[in-house]
């Protein structure tokens, strides 16, 4: 074969002419490649070179931005509060009836009757009073009602607090943070 023809399957990488420095350096840091930093020293690969000086590209540690939280959607924290407060009021429930079948298989209810027969004498009626105040249908219900309750005032806190943050942020300038990426 003839050096026309191995020429030919070759392609030709093309490259651009930077039209100022700032171009010149994105060009390098972009291809990886090495070239001339301002000060004419030779780099390579977004490397420092003999001379110390460091290339444009990315820092050396981790990047810092300073941002502030000037506003706080009310109607956003709402949603988002009123959500968590159901997931604490299911959870709520839940746990209620948890403690209760354990208490019940521990046999922590019968004792409490049995000791308060034995105080009263003989008497039926007080033990049986307390032992139907702590029936599962009764003790759910409780735990229900306080859950829909919580859930109410949950959200509406939360909404006043998010408000009463606004109301704030336009005296004081919000808050301020610092998040790095790593």
């Amino acid at each position: 074969m003839s050096n026309s023809s191995s020429g030919s399957a070759r392609t030709a990488k093309t490259q651009t002419v930077p039209r100022n420095k700032a171009e010149e350096h994105l060009t390098q840091a972009m291809e990886g490649g090495s070239g001339t930093n301002a000060a004419g020293t030779e780099t390579s690969g977004g490397k420092t070179a003999s001379g110390g000086v460091k290339t444009p590209g990315r820092p050396a540690g981790p990047r810092k931005v300073k941002l502030t939280v000037s506003k706080v959607d009310p109607w956003s924290v709402m949603k988002l509060s009123f959500l968590l407060s159901v997931a604490l009021g299911i959870a709520m429930v839940v746990a209620t009836f948890v403690i209760w079948v354990v208490l019940d298989r521990a046999g922590v209810f019968d004792t409490i009757s049995t000791a308060l027969s034995e105080i009263a004498g003989g008497e039926s009626s007080a033990s049986q009073t307390i032992t139907s105040m702590f029936e599962l249908g009764r003790v759910i219900s409780i735990a229900t009602v306080l859950a829909i309750v919580d859930i109410i005032l949950i959200t509406a806190i939360s909404t006043l607090v998010s408000l009463l943050y606004n109301l704030g942020s336009t005296l004081v300038g919000g808050l301020g943070l610092t998040l790095t990426d790593d």
